[in-house]
């Protein structure tokens, strides 16, 4: 029985008991069952308040996780592989059959690096620092 049914109760005993509607005891009686009345319809409130707040926190929570995802997607990841968890490399598109070849720091460079779709054995040359240096200078 929720607090509406047992008041409901509680109202219908008054009423059985049939008592005085003079006597003090029969207005103290009322008086306890209209605040136990206030009381419930009170915490009925307060729960819609509570439904209502859940709501918004949920919504919060969301739109946090969005900002999460902005602010702390690492741009250094260079890759979108399961594969690694800290990955040293770079992800390719093999021009033949357009999926990913991802290159790390120990792919074999001298012989090329096989396209795990495709197998087409891509020659990729490592960029020379020092190469790249001069040709920052000459810009």
């Amino acid at each position: 029985m929720n607090t509406t049914e047992s008041l409901g109760y509680l109202k219908g005993l008054l009423d059985g008991l049939d008592l005085d509607k003079d006597k003090k005891e029969t207005k103290l009686f009322k008086a306890i069952i209209d605040v136990v009345e206030n009381l419930s319809k009170d915490i009925d409130d307060v729960y819609e308040e509570i439904d209502g707040a859940y709501e918004i926190i949920d919504a919060i929570d969301s739109d946090l996780s969005d900002v999460e995802d902005v602010v702390f997607d690492d741009e250094d990841d260079c890759c979108d592989c399961d594969c690694c968890d800290d990955c040293d490399g770079y992800e390719l598109q093999c021009p033949i059959c357009g999926s990913p070849v991802y290159i790390d720091e120990d792919s074999d460079f001298e012989n090329g690096v096989e396209c795990p779709a495709c197998g087409e054995i891509l020659q990729i040359e490592p960029a020379d620092e020092d190469e790249d240096e001069t040709s920052n200078d000459k810009n």
